[in-house]
């Protein structure tokens, strides 16, 4: 199905240029010759006549030629000017058409009295601002280009001029008219008529006047005190003070009242002209007669509340008002409160799509808004319409709307991150929308089958919300320009526009709504009067509020019905079906139970839960053993990071969970070497790894790299948690591609561990950090607090070989503990009470083992003993002597971690690695 789209009115219309005339033949000069002069040479080479006949053809063809080329010249002619007449007539229907669509449009905006009595919904909608005076020739907006001469300057001047066109003036002008008294009188009474047709007596006041009619008294506006102008029809004296809008008759030769800019001079037959100024203009009349006036009158003053809107009258409720039928998919009307004893209605589909609210602090803009939401949610289910409500005035004025199942969400403030995720929630709203309706082939949520709700998106405060987040501007500005077919439709609540709604987006709300504002240019930029900004202040004016809507002539005075908490609740109650989908999901908890969860799949572990508004999901963050080669968390102190390893080994008890302490991290991190599809969690690697000597700590940082790099084949998963990106940490995490960022202390550790620094935030909770590109709340343990692997009780190593040797620091000191701990069992010696020449072997006793104990450098001095106890006895070493460990022993490789002054040692024996024991 093809649209035919009509050109604007004030499109030019180009008129084709005149084709060239033909040039005109000019006489075969040398064409003639040259026959004349061919002839004669040959007849005086041949002396024959016959060649001067031939010198004859030259001139007669010349001729001929002549006589053709000025007959198709003058054809063409003719041909020429058939076609440029025809274009100029087709340009003359289209100006034709066009200035009847002008007239039209006209005729829309400038009602005069018989316009408003043919319709009757017309009545009290023009506004007082405006006043027909007549109909006759008035300016076009229709333009016609190009072409020349007389036949183009008479399209030209013909398209300039619109014939039988309403001529209007600014009523606030004041117009005398001038003539016979009762001609006179009765076009005065018709405009005067004309008015209180066009504006209810919430807008306009009809004041007592010299000499006036006793009919006016008949006008409801005769007691409409709180309207903001006043109506005088003056026949004879001066116009009342207080009167802005005068309308007054006199004889002919007289002057007209002061408050008169314009004289309408009126002749018998109802023809007239329009002086003001320099300028005239001849008119055709309307005109009313006394008894006529007095009938209007009389049903004027018969229509519901003919009285108009007034700060006194008692507060109006939305439950008082009848709500409409859920009518047709492509509107959306809703009552509001009254204007003129009537339901006030507002569409914002059909008078939208968008609308703007202003109103200063006081002026009732919330209520407004709360009421509009409600009055939608009475009369369309979920199905039809939903809510995206935001408050950022950090009020509660949404609050009791958040239980209704039409509502989505309820912003009530947005730091810089909640900033990006809105909006990226409303650009992925748009794309959902955008492709549901192109895999259904339409183009509007209004054609049958589209099967999605209009979203309604109330912003309470817009200035507020871009003052802190001006990127959000941009965002507004394309639901504007797309929301129409796509079924988005904004509503914008702020104190003021000027500033505030940038072009782009203010021409694509032409619904306008103005409470009360502060100054009368604020009025005349919402609803093109000054009239909001006469609404009295305080209680008075709380919920009176101008509406125009594009097809208003002028805004309508309207009171504001009021919502109750029990309305709200009665209409979420009586509604029914379940919640739709909406754009904006509710934010991640800042706490989340394990348990409240989903379980996982076979195989993977539950970290969290992760939000993503560009796809409008929450999904679960995963972990999966075997697949995923590792995860590396950075956090600061109290992030989370911790609960989050505890999580993961209660989910999985298999894991090989690296305890804190540097000799059962070593042994964890050693086991975890030779294990295929281990699942190895280690904490705080970064402070773990300052826990060894540097020689360790370099050591354990390989094994651990070695780990990451063959995790792929190993199938095996590793887990690292640490505070700070730096050391051999740092080299580890290049190692692993997944990293959630937790809450760190400084900006500059957040971006060290890869972060954005727009997106620092100290303050975030815990458990709260960035997983995959997602922002993401780790899961609570069931457990709380730090996981601990209980090490193995500690056995004392007792000696079984006949002697050993022992290297320690005081060792006549460790002598003396050694052989308590053990008892008489073993026989403790100490190397320096030995006689020179003593060999190892001699010392063996059969009853119990013998232990020389001596000091790294006694030892090194008794180098044949040394060797022997290398060679052929057990070689113990204690943990205070680890730098003289390679040289009393010979082994290069590194020892496993023990602890110092806590009794442990290495145990040497027959080449192998040495051994931690612990001694007594």
């Amino acid at each position: 199905m093809t649209t035919s789209v009509l050109p604007r009115i004030d499109e030019p219309i180009a008129l084709p240029a005149r084709a060239l005339p033909p040039r005109s033949a000019r006489w075969p000069l040398f064409a003639a010759l040259v026959p004349v002069v061919g002839g004669a040479a040959m007849w005086l080479a041949t002396g024959s006549m016959l060649s001067l006949c031939f010198a004859a053809l030259g001139p007669l063809m010349a001729l001929a030629s002549a006589i053709d080329a000025r007959r198709s010249s003058r054809r063409e002619r003719r041909r020429s000017d058939a076609e440029y007449a025809s274009a100029c007539a087709r340009v003359e229907a289209e100006v034709d058409r066009r200035h009847e669509r002008e007239r039209q449009e006209l005729a829309a905006r400038l009602v005069d009295v018989a316009a408003l009595l043919a319709d009757a919904r017309r009545m009290w909608r023009a506004g007082a601002d405006e006043l027909v005076v007549g109909r006759g020739p008035g300016s076009s907006r229709v333009r016609v280009t190009g072409g020349d001469g007389e036949q183009a300057d008479g399209v030209r001047a013909r398209a300039g001029v619109l014939d039988d066109a309403p001529i209007a003036m600014s009523a606030a002008e004041g117009v005398c008219v001038r003539g016979d008294p009762v001609v006179s009188r009765a076009v005065a009474r018709a405009l005067a008529v004309q008015l209180c047709l066009r504006a209810s007596p919430g807008e306009l006041a009809a004041c007592p006047g010299p000499e006036e009619e006793e009919w006016m008294d008949l006008l409801p506006h005769r007691g409409a005190t709180a309207a903001p102008h006043r109506l005088a029809l003056v026949l004879g004296g001066a116009a009342p003070a207080e009167a802005d809008r005068v309308i007054a008759a006199c004889g002919p030769g007289e002057p007209p009242p002061e408050a008169c800019e314009a004289v309408l001079e009126v002749d018998d037959g109802l023809r007239g002209r329009l002086l003001r100024g320099p300028h005239v203009q001849e008119l055709a009349l309307e005109a009313v007669s006394g008894p006529q006036a007095a009938a209007l009158a009389e049903r004027l003053s018969r229509l519901p509340g003919s009285g108009g809107p007034s700060p006194s009258d008692p507060p109006l409720t939305l439950g008082s008002l009848e709500p409409l039928a859920s009518g047709e998919a492509a509107a959306l009307p809703a009552v509001i409160g009254t204007t003129a004893g009537e339901p006030a209605v507002v569409d914002i589909v059909g008078d939208g799509p968008h609308a703007v609210v202003v109103g200063t602090t006081g002026a009732g803009k919330s209520e407004l808004l709360v009421t509009w939401v409600a009055s939608l949610a009475r009369t369309y289910t979920p199905e039809r319409v939903v809510f995206l409500l935001a408050d950022f005035k950090g009020g509660t004025a949404f609050d009791a709307l958040a239980h209704l199942p039409h509502v989505t969400g309820v912003i009530t403030d947005l730091d810089a991150g909640a900033a990006r995720r809105a909006v990226e929630s409303l650009r992925a709203e748009l794309r959902r929308r955008e492709t549901h309706l192109a895999a259904r082939g339409l183009r509007d949520v209004a054609a049958p089958g589209a099967g999605l709700p209009r979203l309604v998106i109330v912003v309470d405060e817009f200035a507020a919300l871009l003052q802190d987040h001006a990127d959000l501007h941009a965002v507004f500005t394309d639901v504007a320009a797309r929301g129409r077919a796509l079924g988005m439709h904004l509503v914008l609540g702020t104190q003021r526009s000027t500033g505030v709604l940038r072009d782009a987006l203010a021409a694509n709300c032409p619904l306008r709504i103005a409470l009360r504002v502060a100054e009368p240019a604020e009025s005349r930029g919402v609803i093109g009067r000054d009239d909001a900004a006469t609404l009295p202040g305080g209680v008075d004016g709380r919920g009176l509020a101008y509406i125009r809507r594009p097809s208003d002539a002028g805004p309508r005075l309207t009171r504001v019905a009021l919502t109750a908490p029990a309305d709200v609740a009665a209409i979420a109650t009586s509604t029914d079906g379940p919640s739709s989908h909406g754009p904006w999901l509710a934010p991640l908890p800042r706490e989340l139970p394990i348990d409240a969860l989903p379980p996982a799949g076979p195989g993977e572990v539950v970290l969290g839960l992760a939000d993503d508004p560009a796809h409008q999901r929450q999904p679960l963050v995963l972990l999966r053993p075997g697949a995923d080669r590792a995860l590396a968390v950075v956090g600061g102190a109290g992030s989370g990071k911790t609960s989050l390893v505890r999580l993961i080994a209660e989910q999985r008890p298999d894991a090989l969970l690296v305890p804190p302490d540097a000799e059962g991290a070593w042994d964890a991190v050693e086991r975890a070497e030779g294990a295929a599809g281990a699942l190895l969690l280690v904490d705080d690697l970064d402070a773990l790894l300052a826990r060894f000597p540097h020689d360790h700590a370099h050591v354990l940082a390989e094994r651990i790299e070695g780990i990451l790099r063959d995790a792929g084949e190993r199938r095996s998963t590793v887990v690292l948690t640490l505070t700070r990106v730096a050391g051999p940490a740092a080299r580890l995490l290049d190692l692993v591609a997944r990293r959630a960022l937790l809450a760190v202390s400084s900006r500059a550790d957040h971006a060290a561990a890869g972060g954005e620094s727009a997106a620092f935030d100290p303050r975030r909770a815990p458990g709260r950090g960035v997983l995959d590109g997602l922002e993401v709340q780790l899961a609570m343990p069931r457990v709380p607090g730090r996981p601990v692997e209980e090490p193995p009780p500690a056995t004392a190593w007792r000696p079984s070989a006949p002697v050993t040797a022992l290297v320690a620091k005081a060792a006549r000191r460790r002598a003396v503990a050694l052989a308590g701990g053990w008892g008489n069992g073993v026989h403790v010696v100490v190397l320096d009470d030995l006689p020179s020449g003593t060999i190892l072997a001699a010392l063996a006793q059969p009853a119990s083992p013998v232990v020389v104990a001596g000091e790294p450098e006694s030892w090194q001095r008794q180098w044949a003993l040394l060797q022997e106890a290398r060679s052929g006895h057990p070689l113990v070493v204690s943990a205070e002597c680890a730098t003289e460990l390679r040289v009393l022993t010979g082994e290069r490789e590194l020892p496993p971690y023990a602890r110092p002054r806590a009794s442990r040692a290495w145990l040497c024996v027959d080449g192998r690695p040495p051994q931690r024991v612990v001694l007594p």
